[in-house]
């Protein structure tokens, strides 16, 4: 029997661990510092339950110590330190916190550990860097990147025609960190909510694309000289967030209202984030399209996946749970498995690039609903 502790049960984390616990084999342990996110797993048997704070290294290395893999679904800021402490107790490790820090950093640290440890392992990132990493091993060579992507609820409410159906923290973080893409063979950096435009996708209609900071390892892995990550909204959403940003809203730097001092960030987000909230039940869905091109035997390729994913209306898990949930949980299955066993820091495209593992995780996908629409043509 392997043992895996999930770290984090917000929305996605419970997802996982649902979906590890009905596996064969697998003894799942969930963990998280809210007895509010741990209550729906406790009528399941078969899954173990602890309260802890995941800000404390020691109770990270604790809580992972003697299991054969963790899962990690914290929130950003505090995910490059759990995954440092998971490195250091010698245990695998497969994650979705997307933390701001540069993964790679602790890439010596754990292949001295002999561990594994796949990061960014969600939709985007993830999902769509095993597409690139798949689509590079298959070409002579890599020429352009594009990747869009968005979560939006299938209802437009004004003011914001928006509802996060993840962390609305890391949502604005998306909106405020300068956006890096490849031109030319050069990583060039703009801020973020520029170069709009509209695109018109399978089943999901119009929607504006603009430039944040989603490439990440890709950067730094494919050597490819264009490549570029867009986030998809409904059309006019960039000019109000980038209303907020530039007029001061998501300013961390303390101002004086009255007798007190406050960060702009924090009132606004005190704000936001209610109207943001999903209704229960609440349909929404994620909306993704991955474009790689390139040369093959003289010939120039342009291979696109389409995913049009939506609200579980039978399990009440929504899309963007699924769509980032999913592929986490799958990899972690190949890893306490063994069916994955690269040492080091591991991104989503190495596992791509892996033409048994590929496969596998696209067949998990479907029998759960995901499904990927291939198309290549010659260009």
């Amino acid at each position: 029997m392997k043992k895996i502790v999930v770290l984090g049960c917000g929305r996605v984390g419970v997802l996982m661990v649902k979906d590890l616990a009905r596996r064969p084999g697998l003894k799942v342990t969930a963990v998280d510092a809210s007895s509010k996110n741990l209550a729906g797993l406790k009528p399941l048997k078969s899954i173990v339950t602890r309260k802890a704070d995941l800000s404390d290294k020691k109770t990270v290395g604790k809580l992972v110590k003697g299991c054969d893999l963790a899962v990690g679904a914290v929130p950003g800021w505090m995910g490059f330190a759990v995954m440092k402490s998971v490195i250091d107790a010698g245990v695998n490790y497969s994650d979705i916190s997307f933390f701001p820090e540069d993964p790679f950093k602790l890439d010596a640290r754990a292949r001295a550990k002999g561990v594994t440890a796949v990061v960014d392992c969600g939709v985007a990132p993830g999902l769509s860097n095993m597409i690139v990493g798949h689509v590079d091993s298959i070409l002579d060579k890599t020429q352009k990147v594009l990747i869009l992507v968005g979560g939006l609820p299938k209802k437009r409410t004004l003011p914001w025609e928006y509802k996060a159906p993840f962390s609305p923290a890391d949502v604005i973080e998306e909106y405020t960190r300068p956006a890096r893409f490849v031109r030319k063979g050069k990583v060039v950096t703009v801020p973020a909510l520029t170069d709009v435009e509209l695109v018109k996708l399978p089943g999901a209609g119009t929607l504006e694309a603009f430039n944040t900071d989603g490439l990440r390892s890709i950067m730094r892995t494919i050597k490819a000289p264009d490549m570029k990550e867009k986030t998809l909204r409904y059309p006019g959403h960039a000019d109000k967030m980038r209303l907020l940003r530039d007029g001061g809203f998501f300013d961390k730097k303390k101002v004086k209202v009255g007798d007190v001092k406050v960060r702009p960030l924090d009132v606004t987000s005190s704000l936001l984030f209610p109207q943001w909230q999903l209704d229960e039940n609440e349909d929404e869905f994620t909306v993704m399209q991955v474009t790689v091109e390139g040369r093959k035997d003289k010939k120039h390729l342009r291979y696109t996946y389409n995913l049009l994913d939506r609200f579980d209306k039978k399990t009440g898990d929504t899309s963007m749970a699924r769509t980032t949930g999913y592929p986490n949980a799958i990899v972690a299955w190949l890893l306490a498995t063994g069916r994955f066993e690269r040492k080091g820091v591991c991104p989503p495209e190495y596992i791509g690039c892996d033409e048994k593992v590929f496969p596998l995780i696209l067949r998990e996908l479907k029998t759960r609903g995901i499904k990927l629409k291939r198309k290549i043509e010659e260009i």
